[in-house]
């Protein structure tokens, strides 16, 4: 913005106070769900670039629930969380085909 120029500001009604409650409360929902998408998601990774197939498929249906739970509380699109599934499932059955 230009120098001297001024900001517009919201008033402080009561309506503007709840909704800005309501966006910090659903942000932190929101920051908490796609953490512990993103941290199964990490351990799946590590494990199958590790080669371990045992706790690849441990993690899976976790990881899996993680992500169908993401798209229910509307954290991840649906066809954002599939391709997660999609391309997790492939390196999976990638590692066991590897290993038979």
């Amino acid at each position: 913005m230009a120098q001297g120029t001024t900001i517009k500001h919201k008033k402080k009604t009561k309506s503007v106070l709840k909704n800005i409650r309501q966006s910090a409360h659903r942000a932190a929902i929101n920051r908490m769900n796609r953490t512990r998408v993103r941290t199964s998601i990490r351990r799946m990774r590590t494990a199958l670039t590790a080669g371990d197939t045992a706790t690849a498929e441990k993690l899976a249906s976790a990881t899996f629930s993680d992500l169908d739970k993401a798209i229910r509380k509307r954290t991840l699109t649906e066809n954002t969380a599939n391709r997660y599934k999609s391309r997790l499932t492939l390196a999976l059955n990638a590692l066991k085909a590897r290993k038979a």
